[in-house]
């Protein structure tokens, strides 16, 4: 099955994974104009009503791309919807995303039909987040385009499983776009999740230590030092498991080998966690593939590194 055309003339293909609190217009405009997909999560523009005005800034801002690079046109840009009943701001959102027509939508924590069915009346995709093969018919059957595997290792909210069962089980029976996320931070890493049946790669925490993001220096830093082994999955912060970054814990106060689970049914998805200490504001998500970044910079300049190593090992296996 092709691609939907959204995502077809990509300069590389890549999404970059909505971050909660970090993204924002300044880190999506640069990564469509650099050409891959960026995307935010639609609680990020608080009050509601800086999402109508967020919306206004990257459409324009995309639209005068364009008219100034018609050879080199703007990715698409794409909103994340947290569809959970626990999100009071449900109905809100869609309205507003039903006024500015994104083409593609990432909805995550359930799936619902009347949403999915909102984004097609406008003519755009929905892409539905999952950790395993039970989700991911779930999310099919209530009329999502596509799926966004989340596989072990990813930043924020992540499932456990490796990302090889999880694309194996999923093209069994589903031919339709899948995108896969799970400590994807270099080309070679874009193209191994292609060869074992994905179509995208879905890239968060190296676009957390980049200019554009809205994260604190100390942050993006802690980025750019850490490795694998200073990743904790833990579900203590909001309920839901998730990746962190050991150092952001310790700086807490909290033992990240000896945290307690935490309580789903207590998940306020409309603020930052909860306690002293707020998950994503205080303690950081990252992702298992940080150790491949190793500086700061401008997405541009990301994404230019992300598109020479793609190509490198597309060589590499051409001439093997």
């Amino acid at each position: 099955m092709s691609l939907p055309a959204c995502l077809e003339k990509l300069r590389i293909p890549v999404i970059g994974a909505p971050l909660f609190i970090i993204s924002h217009p300044a880190l999506v405009i640069a990564q469509c104009t650099a050409g891959v997909v960026g995307s935010f999560p639609t609680l990020n523009a608080r009050p509601i009503e800086q999402l109508d005005e967020w919306l206004h800034e990257i459409t324009e801002a995309l639209a005068a791309h364009d008219g100034a690079h018609p050879g080199r046109p703007s990715a698409p840009f794409a909103c994340n919807l947290i569809v959970n009943r626990a999100n009071a701001r449900l109905e809100e959102d869609a309205r507003l995303l039903a006024k500015w027509k994104p083409k593609i939508v990432i909805t995550s924590l359930g799936a619902r039909e009347e949403i999915n069915d909102l984004v097609h009346s406008w003519g755009g995709i929905v892409l539905h987040d999952i950790i395993h093969d039970r989700f991911a018919r779930k999310a099919i059957e209530k009329g999502a385009d596509g799926l966004i595997a989340v596989a072990a290792g990813a930043g924020g909210h992540a499932g456990t499983l490796s990302p090889f069962a999880l694309v194996q089980e999923i093209r069994e029976w589903f031919d339709g776009p899948l995108i896969l996320s799970g400590a994807i931070a270099n080309g070679g890493a874009i193209l191994a999740a292609q060869a074992m049946g994905a179509d995208l790669a879905y890239i968060g925490s190296p676009f957390i230590a980049t200019e554009e993001a809205r994260a604190i220096p100390a942050y993006k830093q802690a980025i750019v030092e850490g490795g694998a082994s200073d990743i904790v999955y833990s579900s203590h912060f909001t309920g839901v498991h998730g990746n962190y970054l050991r150092g952001s814990i310790e700086a807490a106060g909290l033992d990240p080998d000896n945290l307690p689970e935490g309580d789903a049914s207590s998940m306020d998805l409309n603020r930052a966690g909860g306690g002293s200490a707020k998950a994503w504001k205080d303690i950081w998500g990252a992702g298992q593939g940080i150790g491949a970044v190793k500086s700061v910079g401008t997405t541009g300049e990301l994404v230019d590194r992300l598109e020479r190593e793609y190509r490198a090992a597309k060589a590499r296996l051409l001439g093997a």
